[in-house]
């Protein structure tokens, strides 16, 4: 049975891979036997994360990239390719946020949520895909939220961006699958970050979060990494166009008391 889970021979590709769930999910893959390129827009944490890799026994590349950017996801992908031969496993992890009342939030920051957590995601999504339907082999994983499903006050671009970040992965599915190129996303709940700590650390929202989750806490980010290293491995092949929560039930969540 463990061997429907190894990753062992597996290239991976972790964008937005250098801090929070990027990172544990970046690590994890590693834990399973993937060499894995975590990379991000930032040269000191891409470097900490290559090191922690490096530590595990893989391998890894220390490469920037920028989701806003299609050229610095090819040049990685190019160097992916280079080094390991092939990318087996995408995971799209860059995004942003900002909680601010919709009625006067800036168009412009506006479009800079959604160029980063959409049009991010589809850049990574085209640059890797290609590679991988002409290898007629590959498995992307994307992030959705529970704003994929669910509408949060006060974060609209956020939550349209990763409403759309569904539909995206779905649509890929249903295009992709027949050509070896599994697409999936991972729905996570409450997962605390630098992302989302001013918005949950002793507010009234945080509370809220807590009340609603039947688990009645906050998630680890480690306890991201089975739902990744599944939709990557063998013991995924058949699954296609589904979004995984790991939300404590919070989902599933009506009245809690």
């Amino acid at each position: 049975m463990s061997s429907l889970f190894d990753l062992q021979g597996k290239a991976a590709v972790v964008i937005g891979g250098t801090s929070g769930i990027g990172r544990a999910l970046a690590l994890g893959l590693a834990d399973a036997g993937a060499d894995v390129v975590a990379s991000a827009r930032r040269s000191a944490q891409v470097d900490q994360v290559a090191a922690e890799i490096e530590a595990k026994g893989r391998r890894t590349l220390r490469v920037l990239s920028d989701v806003s950017h299609r050229n610095t996801l090819e040049k990685l992908r190019d160097a992916v390719v280079e080094k390991f031969g092939k990318v087996d496993i995408l995971v799209n992890c860059a995004g942003i946020t900002k909680r601010a009342p919709t009625a006067d939030f800036p168009e412009e920051t506006w479009r800079d949520i959604l160029d980063v957590n959409l049009n991010g995601t589809l850049r990574g999504c085209q640059v890797f895909g290609k590679h991988m339907l002409a290898r007629r082999s590959g498995r992307i994983i994307n992030i959705a939220s529970l704003s994929t499903y669910l509408g949060l006050f006060e974060v609209a671009a956020y939550g349209a961006s990763k409403a759309a970040v569904g539909s995206l992965t779905k649509t890929l599915a249903v295009e992709w699958s027949r050509h070896g190129v599994l697409v999936n996303a991972i729905l996570p709940g409450l997962f605390r970050t630098k992302l989302n700590a001013s918005l949950l650390d002793g507010t009234d929202r945080g509370r809220e979060f807590l009340a609603r989750s039947p688990i009645g806490r906050f998630g680890k980010v480690e306890e991201l990494v089975g739902a990744a290293v599944f939709l990557a491995s063998d013991a995924g092949s058949f699954v296609s166009g589904h979004i995984l929560a790991v939300d404590g039930g919070f989902l599933a969540s009506g009245v809690n008391q």
